[in-house]
């Protein structure tokens, strides 16, 4: 298996800490971390099987400055990559209590930029097992990544990072 990227962003908090842990479950001689931050077509180039990590809806989302966050950039960036050819998943940090409604919408807003960029998306997680009330990052009866709560479900999140590299191991081949 080639190399994984971990892109994820912001650095410090929840998202790194998850970030981190899931390079440690993969390996360090199997996977890089990486911040999203000023990432480009680039530092992507390297890399056939790429996971992407962040917050997921939150004030990041819904102040009045767009554009200034990690992702904002990224995505704006994004929007002009060709990723054919790559093996993309997504982690997501998402707070399923003040979020039912919202619940990891950032994973389904990636997921759609990934595939217009000519991404394949892997990794996808049954939605059994989560509590929430609306998603923009569910497709049938599937998260297009893994949500992870580290406010409310923080005792399920190792068991949900190792499923999940035991089934990327299988995807990104």
């Amino acid at each position: 298996m080639d190399k994984i990227a971990i892109f994820y962003g912001p650095q410090g908090g929840n998202t790194e800490k998850v970030a981190i842990d899931l390079a440690k479950t993969f390996g360090e001689n199997d996977s890089i971390l990486l911040q999203v931050k000023d990432a480009t077509e680039m530092d992507i180039e390297p890399y056939k099987n790429i996971i992407f990590g962040g917050p997921t809806v939150g004030s990041h989302t819904w102040r009045d400055d767009k554009g200034q966050t990690d992702w904002d950039q990224f995505l704006v960036r994004l929007s002009e990559m060709d990723l054919s050819g790559k093996k993309c998943a997504i982690f997501g940090l998402g707070d399923h209590i003040a979020y039912a409604h919202h619940f990891v919408d950032d994973i389904g807003v990636m997921a759609d930029r990934l595939e217009k960029a000519g991404a394949s998306l892997v990794g996808v997680v049954p939605i059994d097992g989560y509590e929430f009330e609306a998603s923009k990052a569910q497709r049938g009866d599937v998260f297009l990544g893994l949500p992870i709560d580290e406010d409310y479900e923080a005792d399920k999140t190792e068991v949900r990072l190792g499923t999940w590299v035991d089934q990327l191991r299988k995807e990104f081949v």
